[in-house]
């Protein structure tokens, strides 16, 4: 590293976000671009560890340490300190396809997993990846590179997501004539309608996707698979087909009232959300408003902390979020050692705006939801619950166990269901007669990703359930990267 000492002199510094209060009052990205200088001596804290743990991605007791796709961290920071920006930006795409996507969403694994972290807060890892590929948009480095010939294969990628677009584009590079389904209106899936413009503005991606398009990856929205596409005629018009349809079965909370109007899943909420928002500025009204309501999120994650960050953005009355597990320690617990990813204590950009505005972190652990109660006129007016506590049961798992006289009436005239996914839905899979796992998933081995239809091949969280959007992209490409062999006898492809 051109500053081995760096790490010794120099703090973790993250570039400013915007203002709470003065970000909730629009759709923009909330965070701010660092200064070059900042930037160089952040790079220059990393560390020439030897064996660096940031670069190779890993599961470890159920969660991601690393980086999923490999990049190649400690290169590309020690360039960014020495100002070699345009050399940055090409190590950074050796590996990944859009680093701005998982420079603005992504968890960071890859500085939980820092050897820097054993001793002192990690390199600045995401915010350096950011950089990078924002100026490099920004100094016009990152143009369309259509492969100079053509196989005369045609592939169908069925899902325009991280792991679609991320598997269109590694088969596109080796010469194969792909085309990408949508079931939506707009290209992008979980990036374009999942995640809030705040958190990864839209125009990010529909530059990606104007430039895929430049390179010759045709997209074909308002099409699902199975139902406006018969599964047959997708086998006979393609040479392969890889799904990467997604993990967007959400998961139900089966209780007394559940029909009751006014309760939503999270992913109904965002999506409409957003497209409203894309469409007219949310002046259609196409969308639900938590404008002036009580509102509870119950489910934490990334989808529940997306949904605080909406209804802030709406105006709401009030707003809790439920979590029914314990709350993380604010420091590693013994168990939950280097590199495993820290289970501890953090607010994310929703939860600081609702703490800005209401005066509390909107977050409530250990809550358990017994029941809807309406208005009499069939919307949702208010929520029971009760505390529990986990305790270890008769096959050595932890059960929740409800404390007595610690129930509660809540009033809530919007609930938005934020718990995980189960699986993929059933149209496209059953539709082409694909084998699933226990799990539902389609059946398909890593690092192999063909499924049991001779052809088909499986990516993403279609294939590993939900995940991060940096897994997808490693599978993405992974399965791009058989469906190449499968086609060709052989592949270059990584």
């Amino acid at each position: 590293m051109g500053k081995p000492t760096g790490f010794m002199e120099h703090p973790r510094e993250l570039p400013a976000d915007r203002s709470p209060l003065e970000r909730i009052r629009d759709w923009q990205e909330f965070h701010l671009h660092a200064p070059e200088k900042l930037l160089k001596t952040q790079g220059a804290r990393c560390m020439d560890c030897g064996v660096p743990f940031c670069h190779t991605g890993i599961v470890l007791k159920g969660m991601t340490s690393g980086c999923p796709v490999y990049n190649l961290i400690p290169e590309w920071n020690d360039l960014v300190y020495r100002g070699l920006w345009r050399e940055a930006l090409d190590r950074l795409h050796k590996t990944n396809n859009f680093p701005e996507f998982t420079g603005r969403v992504c968890p960071a694994p890859c500085e939980a997993a820092c050897v820097l972290a054993i001793i002192e807060p990690p390199v600045t890892i995401k915010s350096i990846e950011c950089a990078i590929i924002d100026k490099g948009f920004e100094e016009g480095w990152v143009v369309p590179e259509p492969p100079a010939s053509r196989t005369g294969k045609k592939v169908a990628v069925v899902g325009s997501g991280p792991a679609g677009l991320s598997c269109a584009a590694q088969l596109n590079k080796a010469g194969h004539w792909v085309t990408v389904f949508e079931r939506d209106d707009r290209v992008g899936g979980l990036l374009m309608y999942g995640i809030p413009n705040p958190h990864l503005d839209k125009a990010v991606v529909q530059r990606r996707i104007d430039l895929l398009a430049e390179e010759g990856i045709k997209f074909v929205t308002n099409i699902e698979v199975g139902k406006d596409y018969p599964a047959d005629k997708l086998l006979k018009e393609f040479d392969a087909v890889v799904l990467c349809g997604g993990a967007t079965k959400p998961r139900d909370l089966p209780i007394d009232g559940r029909t009751l109007k006014g309760i939503h899943f999270a992913m109904e909420f965002l999506w409409a959300n957003t497209k409203s928002l894309l469409d007219s500025n949310l002046k259609d009204g196409n969308y639900i408003s938590a404008k002036d309501k009580d509102v509870i999120v119950i489910g934490g994650g990334d989808t529940g902390t997306d949904c605080v960050a909406t209804t802030m953005r709406h105006g709401c009355q009030s707003l809790t979020q439920f979590e029914i597990l314990q709350k993380p320690p604010m420091e590693r617990a013994p168990d939950n050692p280097w590199p495993e990813w820290p289970n501890i204590f953090l607010a994310g950009y929703g939860q600081k705006e609702a703490t800005a505005v209401f005066g509390r972190d909107p977050r409530e652990f250990c809550v358990m939801t017994k029941k809807f109660v309406g208005d009499g006129s069939g919307h949702v007016k208010e929520l029971h619950t009760v505390q529990i506590e986990w305790q270890t049961g008769d096959n050595g798992r932890l059960v929740p166990r409800e404390i007595p006289g610690t129930e509660k009436v809540r009033p809530a005239q919007l609930v938005l269901l934020a718990m995980g996914f189960l699986g993929p839905e059933d149209t496209l899979v059953d539709s082409l007669g694909v084998e699933r796992d226990e799990r539902s998933n389609a059946k398909a081995a890593y690092d192999k990703y063909a499924t049991s239809v001779e052809g088909v091949f499986a990516a993403g969280d279609m294939r590993r359930g939900q995940s991060l959007v940096v897994w997808a992209i490693n599978e993405g490409r992974g399965a791009a990267r058989e469906c190449d062999r499968y086609l060709m006898g052989s592949t270059d492809l990584p």
